[in-house]
């Protein structure tokens, strides 16, 4: 059977040197190629696991090869990728700067086929046995691991069957434990924990009853409630933990020791000083203490034992945080808020070695990654299997999707995507590109980067409306950005994956429904609120300009209405519309407030204006009707820029009006005290 070709990435500007590489090459690798720096980025990014060595030339446009090497050295990716300089520069100063920054050799051209051969394959073949190294060393540390959770187990399980408990209390405990001290490092920087830190005081935390191994039976399993003194010999069993793990010979200085026994002896006292066996108080009791305390009691209320049944989930946390269980420090209580639902479902794990067996492995394969290993050829089967099925699922959902990349910067477009777009697939500097100038605007760009780069890692969802410009149509798009973070003790943000939603058809539907929410239904002006929203944010902008409110209401309106009945008070109504907006500019509001009461707001000039509007609105009469108004003006500059000032000095002007001459136009400014009176 044919043995698969590995992958071999060859980064340089010229296509004639890519040219004679490959043809050196191809019968043993299959060639990968990059005319640039950048490219070469973007192509680790998406298929890190699958390339066995890089070929990678120094003098590039955009990011030069030693850009490319400082860059692998920041992702990890120089640990897993072999990589060979190609260039004319043969100064020491440029062959020493490669080695510095991680290359494993260097080859000058002009090339020699049977030199590049035979380097090609000395390195590939080290690299190979280093790989299949790490694999044994994989297997050798989670066997490790295991036999050490397995003696864990064992011995507490001992302690466990002693006292009558369910072999699940341990496994719950450290479950709870791991839950909490996670999340009490996101929500404080008060307690300075590493994630080796967590998975010491997790490993510890089953040890915690170890003590009770000195606890008579009698004591230990009686149902029911304990006499003064032997709830004193209960108590002991904390200190007797203690000493027990002390009396180690020769590992009593081991962290991990050390920490078991902190937790022995201190997992029952309390927040406010009161519990055993040393009185200690606040912060003063370890922080590994505090939070096994915690899980302790959660388990034991909600798991069932001889002398009572569990309570549910919730009245479990009732408990606790009503103080009926104990003191605990605040932030540790704000962790078990936080946490509830994820609690309630690990109360269903029941298989302790399950646990520890599904993320034991790759929780080794990801630590020795780390330190400088490769994973195994299953899982680049596997990433590649879940890379088809992305890509397959992309091109059916016909959506745009991309990828952005944080350092160095850049846009990745799916296939469908870039060609939808008329763009390349891998876009540098996205800032400056098309992308965020032609399919985006740039202001709509760098609000939607802001929001990304404001994001955190326990709220990545970044959301946004945008006008954008697809195929030369403008069309509103929903864009839902999922952030990416590193999963390290100081999270940086790596990228981040995006999809556009054309939300046009909605975003129209959506605004014809808020049009006629607006509008006035005889009339077709605007009515009261919405006319108000739009004056009130033109009182508000920062300009100059002097506005005139005009308010007025018919004269004569109900003796239309009685004379000639309401149809014909309707067709008055709206013919006083059509002349409002005959006779107004289309920047001008015009607004119905509801019965006979209109409104026409606009830029002020003169009173020559608000003659001309008023005389338009009433010379004329309708088949035979007189149509007479009384309209009061104020002015903007009257109102230190306040609507309902506003409005409310038109209207008394109006009143005035209507209270002596009608059908005629006051000016509020122009009201003597008299008729200021006569409008209160």
């Amino acid at each position: 059977m044919a043995t698969e070709k590995k992958s071999i990435l060859i980064v340089d500007d010229s296509e004639l040197n890519r040219a004679l590489l490959s043809d050196m090459l191809y019968d043993d690798f299959n060639i990968i190629e990059a005319e640039n720096g950048m490219e070469a980025i973007a192509i680790l990014k998406e298929r890190e696991l699958e390339i066995s060595l890089m070929l990678l030339d120094i003098v590039m446009p955009q990011m030069d090869g030693f850009d490319v090497l400082a860059m692998m050295n920041n992702k990890g990716w120089i640990n897993n990728i072999p990589v060979i300089m190609i260039s004319a520069e043969t100064g020491s100063a440029y062959i020493d700067r490669a080695y510095d920054l991680g290359a494993v050799d260097y080859i000058s051209r002009p090339f020699d086929e049977r030199t590049v051969k035979h380097r090609v394959m000395s390195n590939f073949m080290l690299a190979l046995k280093q790989r299949e190294m790490s694999d044994l060393l994989v297997e050798q540390i989670y066997q490790r691991e295991r036999d050490n959770k397995i003696m864990i187990e064992i011995l507490s399980h001992i302690v466990e069957f002693r006292n009558g408990e369910s072999g699940l209390h341990i496994l719950h405990v450290s479950t709870f434990t791991e839950m909490i001290l996670k999340h009490l490092v996101l929500i404080t920087d008060r307690y300075k924990l590493s994630q080796a830190d967590i998975k010491m005081i997790v490993n510890a935390s089953a040890l915690h009853d170890v003590g009770k191994m000195s606890v008579p039976d009698e004591i230990l399993n009686k149902p029911g409630r304990f006499t003064p003194e032997e709830f004193e010999i209960m108590k002991r069993h904390t200190v007797e933990g203690e000493k027990m793990l002390a009396a180690i010979p020769a590992r009593r200085n081991e962290p991990i020791v050390k920490v078991s026994a902190e937790i022995c002896r201190w997992h029952h006292e309390r927040w406010d000083g009161r519990g055993y066996p040393d009185g200690l108080k606040g912060d003063a009791i370890p922080i590994s203490a505090q939070v096994v305390a915690l899980a302790d009691v959660y388990d034991a209320l909600t798991s069932k034992r001889c002398y009572k049944d569990g309570f549910p989930h919730e009245k479990a946390i009732e408990m606790i945080q009503n103080g009926e269980c104990g003191a605990f420090n605040p932030l540790i209580l704000q962790c078990l808020g936080d946490l509830q639902a994820e609690l309630k479902e690990a109360l269903h794990n029941n298989s302790p070695t399950e646990t520890f067996d599904s993320g034991a492995r790759d929780n080794v394969e990801h630590m020795l990654k780390a330190s400088g290993s490769d994973v195994s050829n299953r899982t680049i089967q596997l990433l590649e299997h879940e890379r088809m099925k992305f890509r397959f699922f992309a091109s059916l959902s016909r959506e745009v999707m991309f990828e952005y990349v944080a350092s160095p910067e850049m846009i990745v477009l799916t296939d469908f995507s870039a060609e939808y777009l008329e763009l390349p697939e891998k876009i540098p500097n996205p800032a400056e590109s098309d992308f965020a100038s032609r399919v985006f605007n740039k202001d709509d760009f760098n609000h939607l980067m802001t929001k990304i780069k404001a994001s955190t890692p326990e709220s990545p969802i970044v959301e946004g409306k945008y006008l954008m410009t697809i195929r030369g149509e403008q069309k509103w798009n929903k864009v839902i950005v999922q952030a990416l973070w590193s999963d390290t003790e100081n999270p940086v943000l790596e990228g981040a994956l995006g999809k556009c939603l054309d939300i046009t058809e909605e975003t129209e539907e959506l605004q014809q429904l808020e049009n006629l929410a607006d509008k006035d239904q005889i009339t077709n002006l605007l009515n009261a609120r919405a006319a108000k929203h739009k004056i009130s944010n033109l009182l508000a902008a920062p300009n100059d300009y002097l506005y005139a409110m005009v308010f007025f209401d018919l004269d004569n309106l109900k003796r239309a209405n009685d004379d000639y009945g309401h149809l014909f008070g309707n067709k008055l109504i709206k013919t006083i519309a059509d002349r409002m907006i005959a006779n107004t500019r289309t920047s001008d509001i015009c607004a119905r407030f509801g019965g006979d009461e209109f409104v026409i707001f606009m830029r002020y000039k003169d009173e020559h204006q608000i003659d001309r509007i008023f005389h338009a609105l009433t010379e004329e009469d309708l088949d035979g009707f007189p149509v007479r108004v009384s309209m009061g003006i104020a002015l903007s500059n009257e109102c230190d820029g306040d609507y309902d000032t506003l409005l409310h000095m038109a209207d008394q002007a109006a009143y005035a009006v209507k209270k002596t001459t009608k059908n005629a136009y006051k000016f509020y400014n122009a009201l003597t005290e008299a008729e200021k009176k006569l409008t209160q």
